[in-house]
């Protein structure tokens, strides 16, 4: 990836030629230690502009997708240049790279894409969400540390701080509602809390979190606050709003295939190269690698996210609302009995609605499995599975699947009702045939004496 023409072009780099390994005698790049390039972000109040006006990087040969640098590790013309690359004296920021497990081409330029979205410096993409997470956390955070976390969020993260991190690192977390600021504000001990980390839209109950608030009593107390922002992306911007560093599974919208693990941490520069240091960087020491060949596929459906979440939320807001008049008790941000749907509007980026995730509370996990059976088995509505953001809708009953490493009595602090019935809205088919096809389930499901008027 070499000079740019314009602050949104660039060519993929041709190979240097002996002696031209890019340097001079009085033009030494004597870095800041600094191996990542950073974006000044480039906000226009849309995500979408912001990625349209990111670098657009071409192939080796001009195309218009650049080229895939399927490479484990890269030459360089003159041996001096590969130490002064481990000095840290020369980096990607130049165009010189020494293995991909450091920096590759190609998932850098998926990493511009992601902290173009996001408002964010940089951006660093790794083999899945979970290890975007457990980086962060862990280069933010050292022996005897402290966090302070939702108390709702994902299975997996919950079980992360809870138990792995406590037994294999020293690092404590406290939990709270974040919606109760107050309690918020007295679980950061200052000086001692490096992390306030919460989901923008918790998994799965689809809580709220007022981003501005909470970053500012963190940032009062000298803390990071890191949001996870898997079930909102361009819906909401995290960094926008006050956030330190935002955090996705890019499995879920994003890929929008259901058939790629990865994830993103974006945030600061300083941090992000913080974390790519050779001797401390959580990331680079630790691993988490994505292929270039993944990145490579995630880079090329970027572009079309925006047109994805409008439909994803489009179609959630429909149903909501409909299966709200069938009688169904059905949590969605975008009704306006949800008690955060104000916050949601006053937060939210422009015309991507308010997600494309519901719930409804089936009462009992009989009831719940009762509903998905006949949604997949008989009106061929979804599919019966975990995860989110596919072209499908997928529904899982959470507390017994992707809650399931809480125990009972966090799951109800949590909020997490053992009938909840999460659904990720999908876009195939049109809105009414997808319609008709969930009416006839609940129809069949619908028991007047068992179900409440909203």
């Amino acid at each position: 990836m070499a000079e740019s023409q314009s602050r949104s072009f660039g060519f993929a780099g041709k190979k240097r030629a002996s002696g031209a390994d890019g340097f001079e005698g009085n033009d030494l790049f004597m870095a800041k230690k600094s191996m990542l390039p950073t974006l000044a972000p480039a906000w226009e109040n849309d995500p979408a502009a912001a990625l349209a006006s990111a670098r657009h990087e071409f192939g080796e040969y001009g195309g218009v997708n650049m080229s895939i640098e399927a490479s484990a590790t890269f030459t360089v013309m003159e041996p001096e240049t590969m130490r002064r690359m481990f000095a840290g004296e020369l980096g990607p920021d130049r165009d010189f790279f020494i293995y991909s497990r450091h920096f590759n081409p190609t998932v850098l330029n998926l990493g511009r894409q992601m902290a173009a979205m996001e408002g964010t410096e940089a951006a660093y993409c790794t083999a899945s969400g979970m290890s975007a997470i457990s980086s962060v956390l862990l280069q933010l955070s050292s022996s005897d540390g402290h966090v302070v976390a939702s108390r709702t969020l994902y299975g997996g993260t919950h079980a992360l701080l809870t138990h792995f991190l406590p037994r294999a690192c020293n690092i404590t977390t406290t939990f709270v509602d974040i919606c109760d600021h107050e309690a918020v504000k007295n679980a950061i001990l200052k000086g001692r809390t490096k992390v306030l980390f919460f989901e923008s839209m918790s998994n799965p109950t689809l809580t709220v979190a007022n981003i501005p608030e909470l970053s500012r009593l963190a940032h009062d107390k000298e803390t990071m606050v890191v949001v996870d922002n898997t079930f909102a992306p361009m819906v909401l911007s995290p960094a926008r709003l006050g956030a330190d560093v935002v955090v996705h599974s890019i499995s879920k919208f994003i890929s929008g295939g259901g058939d790629v693990i990865a994830g993103a941490v974006c945030g600061p520069g300083r941090l992000v190269n913080s974390m790519m240091d050779l001797h401390q960087g959580a990331l680079m020491l630790l691993g988490p690698t994505m292929n270039a060949k993944v990145a490579f596929e995630l880079s090329e459906r970027i572009p079309h996210l925006g047109l994805r979440m409008k439909e994803h939320s489009r179609r959630a807001m429909d149903y909501a609302a409909r299966m709200k008049k069938l009688g169904f008790r059905v949590i969605y941000p975008g009704l306006e009995d949800h008690p955060q749907h104000e916050l949601l509007k006053s937060m939210a980026n422009k015309e991507y609605g308010f997600g494309g995730l519901l719930c409804v509370d089936m009462e009992s996990e009989e009831r719940a499995n009762g509903l998905m059976d006949h949604l997949q088995n008989y009106s061929q509505f979804g599919l019966i599975a975990v995860s989110l953001g596919y072209y499908e809708t997928l529904m899982s009953c959470s507390g017994s699947s992707t809650s399931s490493e809480m125990n009972d009595e966090e799951k109800a602090l949590a909020g997490i009702l053992p009938g909840l019935v999460r659904m990720s809205i999908g876009y195939i088919g049109t809105l009414e045939q997808k319609w008709s096809q969930l009416e006839k389930a609940l129809s069949r499901m619908h028991d007047s004496t068992s179900f409440n008027e909203n």
